[in-house]
């Protein structure tokens, strides 16, 4: 889903986060930006963190094959 308002972020929460979940990660992906953003959905208004684009697949790829499972 793209950005429905210019300069507004819309940020999407975690598929793995629960619906009462206290542990949630949001992310945002702004339309002209190069950078990927998350945060944490407890506190909205707290710091974002910026990825580059090829940053943010590098990681999705090695969460993605289990490289950061605990079990």
């Amino acid at each position: 889903m793209s950005d429905p308002t210019p300069g507004r972020l819309y940020w999407r929460k975690s598929s793995r986060s629960t619906e009462h979940g206290t542990n949630c990660v949001e992310v945002a992906a702004p339309v002209m930006s190069k950078r990927i953003l998350t945060r944490d959905s407890k506190d909205p208004s707290g710091p974002a963190l910026g990825f580059t684009r090829a940053e943010w697949s590098a990681f999705m790829g090695e969460a993605k094959r289990g490289a950061f499972d605990l079990a």
